[in-house]
């Protein structure tokens, strides 16, 4: 797996498109995201769908294809810097096949932000464009409009990413030692969903995968990890970074299953490394060389996430 393309990092007064490209998003969190963004002395701009609702279907932000619009719009204008996601939920398998990657090609490289159902345009990006991406907090998301430590780890990778080279998250190494690759992953559902798709990677050797969900039985996470298993998409991984598994059902049972799964892969395992669905998130780069080092809890990144 190659390191992928990095964007540029963002300046004071660049522009950030804020667009739902899954789940419909509360106007009262909405503006609170968009003032944070403001007080960092950014010109965040909403997309015209952004608080949308789909008449039939009311767990969609709006019809796909004007999710897919505000996406492609906000990615093709050129005084756009970044185009971050309002929230995840459902809905981004249904729109990402209406994007025309052509143009979003010749746009050039911009800094894309979300996660949770976004690691289907994670994936996208990455295997269509080629370029890194950051795995971070939605902008009406709860925990980026009210937790400290989230808006600032993001903000810092946006303006000043030589500072967060190295992720420290002090979590447990279910399997020791150190390993070298790309960062790739996301949300397990999302990620076994996405197999013998157009956009999906076609594997994650080479990659230092990181893996995260929520509101999920223990049975059903064992059924993703299988899936990716059987399918051959883990061979040549190099290690695996456990994220936040909240609201998932059994916690006494979850963490021997992740190790029964993917201890046999014979690479580092780090738990509790603190990305995903819960407080204080850490923004992970996705496509970029890194070390983890499960027993000292750290992933150092190469070089900066942005350029």
């Amino acid at each position: 797996m190659k390191e992928l393309v990095r964007p540029r990092r963002l300046a004071p007064g660049a522009r950030v498109a804020v667009v739902a490209t899954s789940g419909p998003v509360p106007e009262e969190r909405l503006q609170a995201g968009l003032d944070v963004l403001r007080g960092w002395d950014l010109d965040p701009v909403a997309g015209p769908h952004v608080l949308d609702r789909h008449t039939e279907f009311r767990y969609l932000a709006g019809t796909d294809a004007d999710r897919a619009a505000d996406f492609q719009r906000a990615w093709c204008d050129p005084a756009v810097d970044a185009v971050l996601c309002a929230r995840g939920g459902y809905g981004a398998q249904r729109m990402v096949d209406l994007l025309d990657w052509d143009a979003l090609r010749a746009a050039g490289p911009k800094v894309f932000v979300g996660f949770s159902d976004v690691t289907v345009l994670h994936e996208a990006i990455a295997a269509r464009l080629g370029l890194a991406t950051l795995y971070g907090p939605v902008a009406a998301g709860i925990d980026f409009i009210k937790n400290a430590r989230a808006q600032e780890h993001l903000r810092a990778t946006l303006f000043a990413p030589e500072t967060v080279r190295t992720l420290s998250f002090g979590g447990t190494a279910l399997v020791p030692g150190r390993a070298r690759g790309v960062t790739l992953g996301g949300c397990l559902c999302l990620l076994a969903a996405e197999r013998g798709t157009p956009h999906a990677r076609p594997s994650a050797d080479g990659g230092l995968l990181c893996l995260e969900d929520v509101g999920e039985e223990t049975y059903r996470l064992d059924r993703y990890l299988t899936q990716l298993l059987r399918s051959g998409w883990l061979e040549g991984v190099r290690a695996v970074l456990l994220g936040s598994w909240e609201d998932c059902a059994d916690p006494a049972g979850l963490r021997p299953m992740l190790a029964d799964r993917l201890g046999g892969l014979g690479v580092p395992v780090a738990a509790d490394v603190g990305f995903g669905h819960c407080a204080g998130a850490l923004t992970v780069p996705f496509g970029v060389s890194a070390e983890l080092d499960a027993d000292a809890g750290t992933l150092t990144l190469d070089e900066p996430a942005l350029r």
